[in-house]
């Protein structure tokens, strides 16, 4: 069958829905004016995308390379179920836009290589047990948040899914002559699943669990009775296919299905608090509420279309991740497996290699509460862990956590059980701690080890990058460890702090690996990207003036701030060499903005007074690396549970968090004249810009001059107005 025809059958078919199965806005409720509902700014397909050209990659791919990593599917600030469609299991969010056929509905998303738990498909019996997957057309695929749609061509299924936090709904609309039939690929998930149950519990529920990475359970019911539940085998294991009884009928198929990570008895209660009462409409409807809630507690005004728009989705995308792992009752599995209820929500571990740097401090000032319970959550398993504070793939950066929410004013959690935690993780030597530690301890630098022609996805120790964060992590502690009053700890690891000098070479201007016997690695490549070897997804240049606490200390490493400011400009128009690496990719020169080690670098140019040159930097990546590709809809690279989109937000208000261990903002240029940004206790902080330049000539706060280029984040909880008033900028940057 011809694609023309396959989008006729499609349209044709859709004609026959009422309104409300194509269009979740028509569901929504409308804002008085002129003004779009916020909701309406957001689109979930944006991050989606792959890029393959060479124009955007700056090398030729012989694969492809990490997006963006997103998924479009619905789901609620935080929550527990994300319902999304997959086009390829053990990929990223298992949604690639450039895919063409979906093999079904998972219902947990990160936007790693993980989780899509319990895949589900809706189906008609045309399909063998290892070949169901349906092709699809962007044309009849709509996103918005809280809800999705897609045609399933191969069974002209019009496929609905709403959410609630822990909650999916479905509905299938088919053709009324065919047999109605669900698949449950339970054997598999983005995760290596090592158990699976389903089992019929009445005429029209069933339940069932799923172990992969976590073991969720499910209850779900239907509007249909079930006809038979059976198993069919596949290559590479089996398929669970529901048959519903007389479902020939016009009527679509309705599945509700609850989900807990405690019990099939936590997923049906799940399941009444969530669902009970209420039809598709109304659900899709509550979840396009929640959004508008989330979103308007930041107003942009005065910007074109396509910045609001960027703006809404980078926002959205901001919101999604950690996730909810408790029942309404409170009831969560915690790390040791047992079933227990300390009066809190329940959180996944944030992802903090990535987010550290903005995504958590934002969600602490968007959604405190949300903070306090991810808070309690992380020691909760610190302490039944071994007494280390978990951390994410590299660095120890919860302590950057710890200290800059606490010194925000979000207090509603134990410090003390908090510093034990990190305190022990920058200190003592174990497993679950720090790694490497011992030898930081002992010389303040981590060695690598010398050798040649490493490639660039070997292991290693990741050296200069860990000895670089370690300093920062320690500068975090001690940062907690004064507001505690523990000076001898605060005097130890603020020395420790300027350990960052120690993997300074000053012959070339780089950080730079150090081999056992002190002496630096022989085979230095700064163009070379590593996975991990001395650099963690990185080359030497991403690498530069990683001092967040220190920037004053970093310019002192350099002959002059003449000579700062020739290196960085080196950094940003010496081109990329063609190196294919998947998640190093987006570059200006060889700054990469697809990854995170070199997000903090763009603001070294204020520091040696050239803030325009920060500001012209920051402007192209607003304005080209986050709607990218031949669809506009890939970002220079991947989102990491929302740290990119948190750059974004950040940069587009006009402020950033550059040490996010401190309770301050460096002031940038914002992209819309007015930002309005309405804090939990009330409170609204407005940033104005005045004038058309992007230099700035004065910041004003609540009228008076501020010196310097940060202001307090008590200036923003209190309210107020901050004041950027802007001249031309005449910065350039040519090669």
């Amino acid at each position: 069958m011809d694609m023309k025809r396959i989008s006729l059958l499609a349209a044709l078919w859709m004609a026959l829905l009422p309104a409300s199965a194509l269009n979740a806005s028509s569901l929504a409720p409308q804002d008085e004016g002129t003004a779009l509902p916020l909701t309406q700014y957001v689109n979930p397909f944006l991050g989606t995308a792959t890029l393959w050209d060479y124009e955007d990659l700056h090398f030729n791919p012989t694969r492809r390379a990490w997006g963006a990593e997103v998924f479009p599917g619905a789901s609620l600030p935080f929550a527990m179920v994300q319902a999304t469609p997959i086009t390829l299991l053990h990929s990223g969010s298992g949604y690639q836009y450039e895919d063409s056929t979906i093999c079904g509905f998972g219902h947990t998303c990160k936007g790693h290589w993980n989780l899509l738990h319990v895949p589900l498909m809706p189906a008609t019996g045309r399909y063998r047990a290892d070949d169901y997957a349906s092709p699809f057309s962007h044309d009849a695929e709509e996103a918005h948040p809280g809800y999705y749609r897609v045609f399933l061509e191969r069974y002209a299924i019009n496929a609905e899914v709403t959410t609630t936090l822990r909650c999916a709904y479905y509905r299938f609309s088919y053709r009324p002559s065919d047999v109605k039939e669900l698949i449950a690929d339970m054997a598999h998930s983005n995760s290596n699943v090592s158990e699976w149950a389903l089992q019929q519990e009445g005429a029209r529920t069933f339940s069932g669990c799923q172990n992969g990475e976590g073991r969720i359970f499910f209850w779900a019911e239907t509007n249909y009775d079930i006809d038979y539940i059976r198993q069919r085998q596949a290559r590479d294991g089996s398929i669970s296919v529901i048959r519903f009884r007389d479902s020939r009928s016009a009527e679509p198929l309705e599945l509700r299905i609850g989900f807990s990570f405690t019990s099939v008895e936590g997923a049906r209660r799940n399941f009444d608090a969530e669902l009970t009462g209420k039809d598709f409409a109304r659900v899709c409807a509550e979840a396009d509420s929640i959004w508008q809630q989330q979103l308007s507690k930041i107003i942009v005004e005065g910007g074109s279309e396509r910045h609001t728009r960027l703006f809404y989705s980078t926002l959205y995308r901001s919101c999604l991740w950690p996730c909810l792992r408790s029942d309404v009752n409170g009831d969560y599995a915690d790390v040791r497996g047992r079933i227990v209820n300390e009066g809190f929500h329940y959180y996944t571990l944030p992802s903090f290699w990535d987010d550290y740097r903005n995504k958590l401090i934002l969600l602490g000032l968007l959604n405190p509460d949300v903070a306090t319970d991810v808070m309690k959550s992380i020691i909760d398993m610190g302490e039944k862990q071994g007494g280390y504070m978990p951390t994410f793939f590299h660095g120890d950066h919860a302590s950057t956590f710890v200290a800059g929410t606490w010194q925000r004013g979000i207090h509603d959690f134990d410090l003390q059980r908090a510093y034990r935690l990190i305190l022990k993780n920058a200190t003592v030597p174990g497993r679950g701690g720090r790694r490497y530690l011992d030898e930081y301890i002992r010389q303040g630098w981590i060695a690598e080890k010398d050798t040649t022609n490493v490639p660039t996805e070997d292991e290693y120790k990741g050296a200069v990058t860990k000895t670089l964060e370690y300093a920062y992590d320690d500068y975090a502690v001690a940062q907690v460890a004064r507001i505690l009053g523990d000076k001898p700890s605060y005097r130890l690891l603020m020395k420790r702090a300027g350990n960052y000098r120690n993997v300074f070479d000053s012959s070339t201007g780089f950080f730079r690996g150090r081999i056992a016997d002190g002496s630096f690695i022989r085979d230095f490549r700064p163009y070379y990207p590593y996975y991990q070897y001395q650099y963690r997804e990185a080359n030497a240049w991403q690498s530069l003036f990683y001092a967040p606490h220190d920037p004053k200390g970093i310019i002192a490493l350099y002959p002059s701030k003449a000579a700062v400011k020739a290196k960085l400009d080196s950094l940003f128009t010496e081109p990329w060499r063609g190196y294919e690496a998947m998640n190093i990719t987006g570059f200006i020169g060889n700054y990469c903005h697809g990854n995170q080690p070199d997000h903090s670098i763009p603001y070294m140019y204020t520091f040696i007074g050239q803030q325009e040159m920060t500001q012209l930097i920051v402007d192209s990546l607003l304005n080209h690396y986050y709607d990218m590709g031949a669809e506009h809809l890939a970002y220079a690279g991947m989102d990491d549970a929302g740290e990119m989109s948190s750059w974004f937000v950040f940069n587009a208000m006009g402020f950033y968090t550059y040490s996010p261990a401190d309770p301050e903002y460096l002031v940038t240029v914002p992209l819309f004249p007015k930002v309005s940004f309405r804090q939990a206790n009330g409170n609204v902080f407005t940033v104005v810009r005045k004038g058309s330049g992007r230099k700035i000539s004065r910041i004003l706060v609540n009228g008076k001059p501020l010196r310097g280029w940060f202001f307090p984040d008590t200036v923003l909880k209190q309210g107020g107005t901050l004041t950027v008033e802007t001249i031309p900028s005449k910065a350039t940057l040519s090669p």
